[in-house]
């Protein structure tokens, strides 16, 4: 790995660079200013399971409240058609580290869920491996500062976290896919990585100034500061005024007394009927996204305070869909299907947001689908910086779009060959356009929608469009055997599971 040059290095290139051009005749002075202008510095959110319909950006009449959210919408790029890589947080996480969809290792669970029912699922590659050279390596070497807070979940042992990963400093990061400690989300937070501040102290707020303080010690730039929020993953707890004020507003809007679930689908004989919230109303779960809200409205509030804001790319989402079927249960993804752990839209679309000060129109909206692997190829085009092809195989740089273009890619894929505990089937999943295609890897069966039409999945067109199945089945097989997939196995003694 190249020794990174130091910042203040690239600094003093640049400005030499101006002056010389500046001086030379027939260089303009706006192609002198392009080369000073300072690297851009980045910051990114990720939320662990936001639903796409919990933000009002996305969803105007959500029961949470989203301010600093929606504000970062306006001001940059809304992608109306953003994916996570996997319904669940491991998978996700490491496609963004690496560019790369999960399955290519066998990272297709989270770490390290293992859950067995009709059939033993596909092995799990439970750590993100030490050669891939992660999104924070490839901006280091370029002499950013690189920050990591919050939830990693990418390695059970110290070696894989995160400043053995490309990241100079860890507030918090570590194996544990939540805040488990005596406090959970308030102190003593039982976290190695991340000392327990005065009594009282809320983690997304901690979070947010250890970010915040870093952007301040590092405003010369340039930096990476990836703030993953812990919040709004279980267990469910908030703040008590939060929780009383959205216990009120529940009750102000009449949705306290109203039967808040129906019916989901059953697998097998052998799973539990699942039932699926219908309806946003959870004051404690309301209550987690405001503070979570809250904090990144912290941190946009210190690039503006420090006069960073118009030479910093700010990108936000979320791993997984919102939590509806299982833990609680607490958020409805509707009109979307189902939610963490599941295939359906609810799993796996996210609110997915990218703010380019001076590139991005502010108040865009993009409809053409994009997938978390895309976030590597984008941010080092957007930095200037060369691409690696051979790092980031499955991303697209998404710099086209955010200039008003368009980019060339004809499917996004999907590979989650375990069984949820929030009741989603092992399966696949191909997008071509409006359409997904979902097989299930139990017995091979497929349904077909048209997401334009319909977005919440339906009605099945399977049966009435049979060349369409059969060519998005063959290109989903054929992304299989590239990626190395791997399937459901048999108990010893059972049934063989289909096999693709």
């Amino acid at each position: 790995m190249p020794t990174p040059p130091l910042p203040g290095i690239i600094f003093r290139t640049g400005c030499l660079a101006a002056c010389l051009l500046g001086c030379l005749p027939g260089v303009s002075p706006a192609a002198a200013a392009e080369v000073e202008k300072p690297p851009l510095n980045v910051v990114f959110f990720l939320v662990d399971d936001l639903g796409y319909m919990d933000v009002g950006c996305n969803n105007p009449d959500a029961f949470y409240e989203t301010p600093n959210i929606d504000r970062l919408a306006r001001s940059g790029m809304r992608f109306t058609d953003g994916y996570a890589a996997n319904p669940v947080c491991s998978p996700t996480r490491f496609s963004i580290m690496t560019g790369k969809y999960p399955t290519r290792v066998g990272a297709t669970n989270y770490f390290s869920g293992r859950r067995a029912a009709r059939f033993l699922p596909a092995p799990l590659h439970d750590n993100m491996p030490l050669e891939e050279v992660t999104l924070a390596e490839a901006l280091k070497q370029h002499g950013y500062a690189t920050f990591f807070a919050g939830k990693w979940h990418l390695g059970p042992t110290e070696e894989f976290w995160p400043t053995r990963q490309g990241f100079d400093v860890n507030r918090g990061g570590w194996s544990a896919g939540g805040p488990y400690g005596p406090g959970k989300y308030f102190v003593p937070y039982g976290n190695p990585r991340l000392a327990d501040g005065p009594t009282g102290e809320h983690l997304p707020d901690r979070l947010a100034s250890e970010a915040a303080d870093f952007i301040q010690q590092h405003r010369d730039g340039p930096f990476l500061a990836y703030l993953a929020f812990y919040s709004v993953h279980t267990p469910l707890v908030a703040r008590p005024d939060l929780v009383e004020k959205y216990r009120q507003k529940a009750e102000r809007l009449g949705l306290a007394d109203r039967e808040v679930f129906a019916p989901e689908e059953q697998n097998w004989p052998v799973d539990t009927p699942r039932r699926v919230r219908i309806v946003q109303a959870h004051a404690t779960y309301a209550a987690m996204v405001e503070a979570m809200d809250q904090a990144v409205g912290k941190v946009l509030d210190k690039l503006d305070a420090l006069g960073l804001t118009g030479r910093t790319a700010v990108l936000f989402m979320s791993d997984n869909g919102g939590l509806s079927t299982s833990e609680g249960s607490p958020t409805s993804n509707l009109p979307l299907r189902a939610g963490k752990g599941w295939l359906y839209e609810g799993g796996i679309r996210e609110p997915y947001l990218i703010r380019w000060p001076g590139v991005t129109p502010p108040g865009s909206v993009c409809r053409v689908p994009v997938i978390s692997t895309d976030f590597y190829p984008t941010i080092l085009d957007m930095a200037g910086l060369p691409p690696r092809p051979e790092q980031h195989l499955d991303g697209a740089s998404l710099v086209p779009l955010l200039r008003g273009g368009r980019i060339d890619r004809d499917a996004l894929y999907w590979h989650y060959p375990h069984y949820g505990n929030q009741g989603g089937f092992p399966g696949g999943a191909i997008r071509m356009g409006d359409w997904k295609l979902l097989e299930r890897l139990e017995d091979g069966r497929v349904h077909l929608y048209n997401l334009r039409n319909d977005p919440g999945e339906r009605d099945d067109l399977a049966e009435a469009q049979p060349g369409r199945v059969r060519m998005m089945r063959d290109k989903l097989h054929a992304w299989y055997r590239q990626v190395g997939a791997k399937f459901l196995r048999p108990k010893p003694g059972g049934p063989q599971p289909w096999r693709p």
